[in-house]
This record gives C-alpha cells, structure tokens and sequence, in this order.
C-alpha cells in the first residue's frame, strides 16, 4: 500500500479515536450533572438552597483557576476593556444566581427527575427567546418546543390543572437559564471562557451567601453535615465538569454533543431512583420521554439543517 494511503488510514482512524474520547467525555459530563440534583436534594437536609448554592459556586470558582493560569500563560488578552469585562462577568453572575435559585428552591418541593428534565427545556427556550431579537426559528424548534410542552403537562399537571409548586420554578429557572445562554453565547467570543465561567461563578456565590446570610440559619455544624454533597456540586458538577464539556466539545460532533449533554435529564432521574428512591409513574414517563424528544429534536434539526451534523466539531 502506498505510503500516502497508510497516512490517510492512520489519519482516519485518529480521528475516530479523538471523536470517541470526546463523545465518552459528554457522556461522563451529562452523568456528573445529572447526579448533581441528587447531591443538591441532599444537601439541603442541612443547609438551606442559598447556603449550598454560596459554597457550591465559590468551589467551582476556585476550581477553575489553575486553568486560568494556564491560560494566561499562554498569553491570551481579553479584547474587552476591563470594564465592560467585569460588567459582562457581573450580569453572567446574576443570571446564575436568579436560576440556580430557582432550581435549588424548586429541588425543596419536587424530585430529581422532574428538575432535571424541565430544566432542560432551556435548550427549547433559547431559540424561542430569539424571537425578541427577531432571529429566525425552525420548524424543528416548533416542533420540539410541542413535544416538550404536551411533556411538560403529562409530567407535571395534576388532573386539577395545576402544577406543583417546584416544578413551577423549575420551569421559571428554565427561562433564565434560556437568557443565560443567550448572554453567554454574547460574551464568550469577546471574553476567555473559562475567565468568564470563574467570574461568574464568583458574583453567583457572593449573591448566593447574601441571600443566605438574609434569610438562612448560616453555620458550619450545617456546611459540614452537607459536606459531600456541596464538595460533589462545586468540584465536580461545577468544576469538572465544565472542564471535561470545554475540552470534549473543540473534538466532539454538535450532534453527538447535543444528544450526549441531552442525557443529564435522564441521568436526574436515574440518579433519584438509585439513591433517593424516586419513581416516575408511567404517565410521567411518558411525559418525560416527550420532553427528551424535543429537546433532542430542536437542536439536532438545526445541526443537520446547517450542515453542522458530521462536521469535526464545535468551534472553539
């Protein structure tokens, strides 16, 4: 065989190497958040939601330094004045802050499963959100934010068509989260992503300890009772993450990405289950499947709609 022909060959199968450790890393990513909800359910039969959000996000913070570092060492500069860096850092924070209240408040009155699989609807929620700023939305958009609602009712509207309390703020946290993104998909071409992810993950804990310090019993016999859990959310939710998606996604297809980040719904549920004891009733289950369908179907259709599909990944 030519020599040519061996180096393609070689090349192919390297590739195919680098996109498999990428798609396995996605999928360890989807399982250490999906677990999170089992830790954040935890945790707060010690400390209150503020508390655990407070400590949680300082971790995370702390744990993304010594990427910082390496970053800077490689002599990267914002192309932001420092101003409108710190600005953009503070609004990303506070947006973190107000849906990971609303999340860690709604995970007091509902399961781990229920709030892993509304959360998700923020991948729905965003492109609609584009309709504010009058960006086209597809027919797979449409479609998937149906799917997700008739979801959404089986799973969560009880036969008096109401809807339980922590689901309700789950599904509010699922908006903010929506908007969340849309900052963050500003931000991040003007800012180093991991400096953006720390500072905001900083402003989150300072608001997070404010309110706590406002409306939550604070002490440290309840931290350290809750210890496992926070250092679960904060270093590993939080920290690793974040670490593991930003270095999968520059190798992994969007398309792999999108399914495999997917599963952190199902991953909630599987999680509540296993550890907390948690059940889905065949019409949750139900419910749960369609909203999984159209979370999947909303990003996929616009993956392989732009020809994005079977590219070799997400731009960096």
């Amino acid at each position: 065989m030519p020599v040519g022909r061996h180096e393609s060959v070689r090349v192919v199968k390297n590739s195919k190497q680098v996109s498999l450790q990428a798609d396995l890393l996605l999928l360890l990513t989807a399982t250490i958040w999906g677990f999170a909800f089992v830790a954040q359910r935890m945790g707060m039969a010690h400390v209150g939601p503020f508390t655990f959000n407070g400590v949680r996000f300082a971790l995370g913070a702390l744990a993304l330094l010594p990427l910082i570092a390496r970053h800077r060492a490689g002599g990267w500069r914002p192309a932001l004045p420092l101003r409108t860096v710190l600005k953009g850092g503070g609004a990303a924070g506070a947006a973190l802050f107000i849906g990971a209240s609303l999340q860690q408040v709604g995970l007091v009155y509902t399961t781990a499963g229920n709030a892993g699989f509304i959360t998700g609807l923020y991948v729905v929620i965003v492109p609609l959100l584009g309709l504010l700023w009058r960006q086209p939305v597809s027919a797979g958009t449409w479609i998937g934010a149906l799917l997700a609602t008739a979801g959404l009712y089986l799973l969560s509207i009880t036969e008096g068509f109401s809807m339980a309390y922590g689901d309700l703020l789950e599904l509010a946290g699922a908006v903010v989260w929506a908007g969340h993104v849309l900052l963050i998909g500003w931000l991040s071409p003007r800012m180093d992503p991991v400096e953006l992810a720390c500072g905001q993950f900083a402003v989150c804990s300072l608001l997070s300890l404010a309110a706590a310090l406002l409306l939550e019993p604070v002490g440290m016999a309840g931290i350290t009772a809750a210890a496992l859990p926070i250092l679960y959310g904060g270093l590993f939710s939080v920290g690793i993450a974040y670490t593991l998606q930003v270095v999968a996604q520059r190798h992994a297809r969007p398309a792999h990405a999108a399914i495999l980040l997917s599963l952190e719904a199902v991953f909630a549920a599987l999680g509540g289950w296993l550890i907390l004891g948690e059940t889905l009733t065949p019409r949750a289950l139900c419910g749960s499947a369609l909203m999984l369908a159209g979370m999947l179907l909303s990003q996929l259709w616009e993956l392989f709609g732009s020809g994005q599909a079977e590219g070799d990944g997400v731009p960096s």
